[in-house]
């Protein structure tokens, strides 16, 4: 490694250590206030209000190598990467700091593709910014697209459910930092379903895809930055290798906070808050011959199979899994019909025993007992990662 390289590693461990120190510390601290007396401030608010901004650092830090003027950031972000009513990649670079290149997640950039859709390069129309598609040729920022990084930021609303595919976007970003050497960092935002834990743990020998990775259940009430801290200290990042990650975390967050209005949709058929509380419980209908609403206005708000409607619309949504809706179809469709027969509805539910516990006509709450002791291992996971008051203390 030549002197400059040295000098660059350098300067990115001392911005990380920076950062880590101001927000870890502002995570852990003992507020004035309780957290529900706090107005919410998402980790992107937080990140362009401190004191401490992006756009200052480079002069306090310059001595290190007067030869770089300034760090060099690729943001990963989608619709929902707002400060405001100001998108992240905007206020950035109002504040001076210098994004090379935006990554974007499944949905693009703007969050209008179609789920699973192919997503092409492209470029931004209002910076002019190369836009990358991580739901593209490549899932995992290639080495090459990291060669003019110094460090990414990383702003997604995930939904708090394990096969929405921003965990796994994370994932391959956080070993494509690991692997080049260069920062992360998280700016966490609420999880609109952290008020439970619920489902079964996923069976990674058999059932890892981009759609699962690791071994957690459905539902594991963290929020993203919680989950990304899990990801580096459980070493599930390839070789164990673990990422410089720095979480920047919310203010005024508790989890048991049920309700939380996104104030961007997370993607094209999670439009509302119902459809968002519905989806736990509604996405294992994506590995069957049944429909959920997509092309509708109500998607993930009614399941459908031929011209049978199942309006949930004004259905209460509960604090956990609800198997209801699931048990419903599957006694109304010909037997043989329901499942897909591409194992997807293995993928998404984690393992293969909910579908033998329907054919065999088990009931929700004998379903729900197999599930306990995977939940009862993960809390204990789960809890070395916490940033936020957990439940209803």
């Amino acid at each position: 490694m030549d002197d400059r390289m040295k000098r660059l590693v350098q300067f990115a461990a001392l911005w990380v250590a920076v950062l880590s120190q101001l927000f870890f510390s502002c995570a852990h601290a003992q507020p004035a206030a309780s957290p529900q007396d706090m107005p919410l401030r998402t980790g992107a608010d937080m990140l362009m209000s401190e004191p401490l901004q992006l756009s200052t650092l480079n002069a306090q830090f310059s001595t290190l190598n007067s030869q770089l003027s300034a760090l060099h950031f690729a943001v990963v972000a989608n619709q929902t990467s707002v400060v405001g009513d100001v998108h992240l990649v905007d206020t950035l670079i109002r504040t001076g700091v210098r994004v090379t290149k935006i990554f974007c997640p499944e949905h693009g950039f703007r969050g209008t593709a179609a789920a699973g859709a192919h997503v092409d390069n492209s470029v931004d129309a209002q910076t002019g910014l190369p836009i990358i598609s991580l739901y593209g040729k490549n899932k995992k920022p290639t080495q090459e697209q990291l060669a003019d990084v110094d460090c990414v930021l990383f702003d997604l609303q995930d939904v708090g459910c394990r096969f929405y595919t921003y965990l796994s976007t994370l994932h391959y970003v956080m070993e494509a930092c690991a692997e080049k050497g260069i920062p992360l960092v998280v700016l966490d935002r609420p999880n609109p379903n952290g008020h439970y834990i619920d489902g079964p743990v996923l069976d990674t020998a058999r059932y890892r895809s981009f759609v699962g990775m690791h071994p957690v259940p459905v539902v594991y009430g963290m929020t993203i930055g919680e989950y990304a801290r899990m990801i580096n200290g459980e070493g599930w990042l390839k070789g164990g290798i673990p990422c410089r990650l720095t979480v920047v975390p919310l203010q005024g967050y508790r989890r048991d906070s049920v309700g939380y209005v996104l104030p961007v949709a997370p993607s094209p058929n999670l439009r509302n808050v119902h459809a968002v509380g519905l989806y736990p419980s509604l996405c294992y209908f994506e590995g069957t011959h049944c429909g959920v609403g997509r092309g509708t206005d109500w998607p993930f708000e009614v399941v459908t199979y031929g011209g049978d409607t199942l309006d949930l619309r004004d259905y209460d949504v509960r604090d956990g899994i609800d198997l209801w809706p699931l048990m419903e179809l599957y006694r109304r469709v010909p037997k043989g019909k329901f499942f897909l027969k591409n194992n997807f509805f293995e993928k998404l539910v984690g393992t293969d025993a909910l579908r033998r516990q329907l054919e065999q006509g088990l009931s929700e709450a004998d379903i729900k007992a197999t599930w306990q002791p995977g939940l009862d291992a993960f809390r204990r996971i789960r809890e070395k990662y916490l940033l936020y008051p957990d439940g209803r203390e």
